[in-house]
């Protein structure tokens, strides 16, 4: 497949389209790596906070994940642009983020069993740090190879694919505590300051179902040669500088626009991810905020699980239509109603009473999700480089992490002083930040739809 080129008519080689089967098969990895990260983010809250980690604080531990994934991932953009092995220049990347990840999947619950080297909230809040960096280094060149391996024509739908695994595989990781308790009947309570075996249970099958997915990846998916994908550039697209800064520096103008949109996006969803588990306990099971523990908790808990598979399964539903619908009304045109849409359900489990009835509120968070992992990179692939996408793709990692560690510093202090230690609100204003970013969006420049 790597070798067969086809010659468009200006003498420069074109990628050739490739079929369904092989654009599934190098993204299957991300099936496993987004059922880790959903058990994180659905997960890592409780755990702090069976650990002995206080509401407010959450976001501390949480500016770990972020800060990692800005360092690592521009590093390993620069490095897998200018390395080639026998498995390509991507594929050992995200195959040893793929095992570094599994590791922390396995001790990030039990960092109980380490009190005797520090308390357990540190060894804990350690563990996140190592998963995390390791989420970012099997990530980032994921989304390298699908921009490396499609021309334009085939990129949406490249990416929407890759955002229909993420979400079927954060449906897995998100309802695997739920399922293994109430439908398996393993233990869901435990003592205070121990994690529940359903959870521990739930990291362990997330870890071994990460390793696999990589691997088939890995042995299903070739790359094209250095050769090959200087073939495939355009001469006024050949670049010759290697250094980071001078490439952050000279970023294309659409991904400085993007910035903006990716901020308020990232931003909102940092609130969700930290604060929904503590938010639905307080707001909806009506638990004390000192509540970290009792039965009624770790129902909450299971129930977040519960809804945040349900946003992922239909981010994976809603991805099928993403290409569709921005044929008919244009990328910029289709996330920005799609981030209203999840502004729309974020804001409104402010009024839900029934636990239940959060299911219908995750809808609308579920269709911006989807269009977050994937329009903003088909809009972005078209304006940078062919030879540049590993470092552009990591630099664009600086609009992720850096709201992410914005949030993590503020948005514990909000909750406690702006919103008297209401985790619910922090959700509203998530909403907010999505409606930011929908206004951003409309003065992109897409260079594809210029083209």
């Amino acid at each position: 497949m790597a070798g067969h080129s086809n010659f468009n008519s200006g003498g420069f080689n074109k990628k050739p389209n490739l079929s369904n089967y092989a654009i599934w098969n190098m993204s299957f990895g991300f099936l496993g790596i987004q059922m880790g990260f959903a058990l994180q983010n659905a997960n890592a809250s409780r755990i702090l906070q069976t650990f002995g980690a206080n509401v407010e604080h959450l976001s501390w531990f949480w500016i770990v994940a972020p800060l990692t994934g800005m360092i690592v991932q521009p590093i390993i953009g620069h490095y897998s642009d200018k390395t080639w092995t026998r498995l390509g220049r991507r594929r050992p990347f995200f195959l040893a983020g793929a095992l570094l990840s599994a590791i922390g999947l396995l001790l990030m619950p039990n960092a109980g069993s380490f009190t005797s080297i520090l308390p357990a909230l540190w060894i804990g809040a350690g563990f996140l740090m190592i998963m995390d960096a390791s989420f970012n280094v099997a990530m980032e060149p994921f989304r390298a190879l699908v921009a490396d391996k499609l021309n334009s024509s085939q990129r949406t739908k490249g990416f929407s694919i890759q955002t229909v695994l993420i979400g079927v595989g954060s449906v897995f990781g998100s309802w695997l505590p739920y399922v293994l308790a109430e439908w398996v009947g393993i233990e869901k309570n435990a003592a205070v300051g121990q994690v529940p075996l359903n959870v521990i249970l739930s990291f362990f099958i997330g870890a071994a179902f990460l390793v696999a997915t990589i691997i088939w990846t890995v042995a299903k998916t070739s790359e094209y040669s250095p050769d090959e994908l200087l073939a495939f550039e355009e001469a006024s697209e050949v670049h010759h500088k290697t250094n980071i800064i001078s490439d952050i520096i000279s970023m294309p103008k659409t991904m400085r626009q993007l910035g903006v949109v990716q901020f308020f996006s990232w931003f909102g969803l940092f609130s969700m991810w930290v604060f929904t588990t503590p938010a639905i306990a307080q707001h909806i099971y009506k638990l004390p905020v000192s509540d970290t523990s009792s039965e009624a908790y770790n129902e909450a808990g299971n129930w977040v699980g519960i809804i945040f598979g349900v946003y992922n399964a239909i981010s994976a539903i809603y991805a099928f239509l993403l290409p569709k619908i921005s044929e008919r009304i244009g990328r910029r045109q289709t996330h920005a109603f799609s981030l209203i849409c999840g502004a729309i359900g974020l804001i409104s489990i402010y009024f839900v009473q029934n636990h239940q009835m959060l299911i219908v509120s995750m809808v609308g968070v579920g269709m911006a999700w989807a269009s977050i992992l994937a329009m903003p990179y088909a809009i972005l692939g078209g304006s940078i480089p062919p030879r540049k996408i590993g470092i552009y793709m990591g630099i664009f990692n600086f609009f992720i992490t850096i709201p992410q560690i914005v949030n993590a510093l503020i948005g514990g202090l909000m909750v406690k002083h702006l919103f008297d230690n209401q985790a619910i609100f922090s959700l509203v204003f998530g909403g907010v930040c999505f409606i930011i970013a929908a206004a951003s969006v409309i003065f992109v420049d897409d260079k594809d739809d210029e083209k």
